[in-house]
């Protein structure tokens, strides 16, 4: 990497949740240890004006990033990407036959390439789409519908029948959607979620806790992190399903950069669900990517500062856990968040390192 000023924490979407800001705090220090450069806490547009700045945003970056000094992937930890639908899951799925919206943009390539590598499902920009692709899919089983800036599973609903779906579709923001987009996606049972990054290179399996509100949301993740890519990676003694999930997500990545060359990401990670469908038949498929500083992040920077340390180092186990309610970390963690988060209340986030048993 080339040498940089410092370590930037860029804000862009439209405020730092106060837990989202600790971590991202950790990082940059991480980061910056990593980079022989300073971490300078928050951009600001008025003090960093000159100079050569490695920056963490909160969120995807969408159109050109020259005017933050951001050339290519050595120069953030993120991505940055041509169009609001190619920073969220809505880029996974094809449109509904005959839409009535499609965005500026649009490439028919990506979902052709990516076919076997997703669940079946489809991504609208229109009310009118949306209850076409639910009305036909519910024909098949049930379906989840899924905003696409919604994090950690929330604002997710299943729906059932034509009643559920009318509802759920009345509750929608038609901006929102016209912007954004809106996914429809088949919703599997049993299911489990592995994670999957291709530039740290690593696989692992996601957890789901109860928020204060008793929600089932993202509760963190287990990861067994490589020196090396996809290719170091494989080399692994891994289950055939871990095999394929980490398949899938190579898939789904080279349509993503085929069908859209003028992006790039220096933090490539890719969720994939696998589950039982309306048939009771075996189902795995990515979900969405996360260009962006995610809920694995501090596992994966953590993971980088010791290989850093230990060039005999050839694989290392990382996770990372949140907890809601009264909770603190436990021995041998390292602590990231501990404290009140408005609107989801008392919360506690932890990473842990450890030896990866190769035998």
């Amino acid at each position: 990497m080339k040498n940089h000023d410092g370590v930037l924490l860029l804000q862009v979407g439209e405020r730092f949740l106060e837990h989202e800001l600790a971590v991202h705090r950790v990082l940059g220090e991480k980061l910056g240890e990593l980079l022989g450069c300073p971490f300078l806490g928050r951009y600001d547009p008025l003090r960093h004006d000159r100079g050569r700045y490695y920056l963490i945003p909160d969120e995807t970056l969408i159109g050109s990033g020259k005017g933050l000094g951001i050339n290519g992937p050595e120069d953030f930890f993120g991505g940055l990407v041509p169009h609001p639908f190619t920073a969220t899951k809505a880029i996974t799925h094809p449109l509904f036959k005959l839409p009535a919206r499609v965005p500026p943009g649009w490439s028919e390539r990506f979902a052709e390439q990516a076919a076997k590598a997703v669940l079946h499902g489809y991504t609208v920009f229109d009310l009118a789409d949306a209850r076409r692709a639910g009305e036909a899919m519910l024909e098949h089983g049930p379906l989840r519908l899924k905003p696409v800036r919604g994090k950690a599973g929330r604002g997710q609903q299943v729906i059932w029948n034509q009643h559920d779906l009318g509802q759920a579709l009345d509750e929608q923001d038609l901006e929102e959607i016209g912007t954004w987009g809106l996914v429809l996606e088949e919703d599997l049972d049993q299911p489990e979620t592995f994670s999957v990054g291709l530039v740290v290179s690593y696989f692992g399996t996601q957890q789901l806790t109860r928020d204060n509100d008793g929600d089932s949301v993202y509760g963190g993740s287990q990861l067994t992190l490589v020196r090396g890519d996809y290719a170091d990676l494989i080399k692994l003694d891994i289950p055939a399903t871990t095999r394929l999930a980490i398949e899938q997500a190579r898939i789904y990545e080279k349509a993503a950069f085929d069908s859209y060359p003028e992006m790039f990401a220096s933090r490539r990670n890719y969720d994939i669900a696998r589950g039982l469908d309306a048939l009771g038949q075996q189902r795995s498929g990515v979900l969405e990517q996360s260009w962006r500083a995610g809920g694995a992040s501090a596992a994966e920077v953590f993971a980088l500062e010791a290989f850093a340390a230990d060039p005999t180092l050839t694989s290392i186990c990382a996770s990372t856990h949140e907890i809601y309610g009264d909770a603190t970390a436990p021995s041998g963690s390292i602590p990231l968040f501990q404290g009140m988060e408005p609107g989801l209340g008392k919360l506690s986030k932890y990473v842990k390192v450890e030896p990866h048993d190769s035998t």
